[in-house]
């Protein structure tokens, strides 16, 4: 779906996550980044995918990852969200579809015979230097950690 590949530059994104902190993409030069993109907050496949990442949220970091969410909630659903599950990493607030759009990541979708469209659910994997080094877009809700950790 999206019309990044491995070895492109990331986008040069601006999001603001659930506190009004806004992250940019330098914020994390030097560290390999985690971003991945869920439909919607408290729901089971985005629930499960989160807290499978929070699980293992000290080996990211041991890694040298930083995680960040990103969904189009407002930034209540996504304070709502990262305080009810007590998640490490930041969840932005992309109600205006611009990071998402940037990844290109929001498209048509079908669910129970119905076309509608949404945030497909993908991960980027960004490198020290700011390119992308993997994509993930068939997500593994449950045991995402280990499709990214190896």
């Amino acid at each position: 779906m999206t019309h990044l590949k491995i070895g492109d530059k990331a986008p040069d994104f601006l999001g603001v996550d659930q506190e009004g902190t806004s992250h940019h993409l330098a914020d994390y030069k030097g560290k390999k980044l985690v971003v991945f993109f869920y439909p919607k907050a408290n729901t089971p496949g985005c629930t499960a995918e989160a807290c499978d990442l929070r699980d293992h949220y000290a080996e990211f970091k041991s890694n040298n990852y930083a995680l960040l969410g990103v969904s189009a909630d407002n930034a209540k659903a996504q304070s709502n969200f990262k305080n009810k599950y007590e998640f490490p990493f930041p969840l932005i607030a992309d109600e205006d579809k611009t990071v998402i759009q940037s990844f290109g990541v929001w498209g048509p979708k079908k669910f129970m015979g119905r076309e509608y469209d949404g945030i497909h659910r993908t991960t980027f994997i960004i490198d020290e230097e700011g390119n992308i080094a993997q994509i993930i877009s068939e997500v593994k809700t449950k045991v995402h950690s280990s499709q990214i950790l190896g």
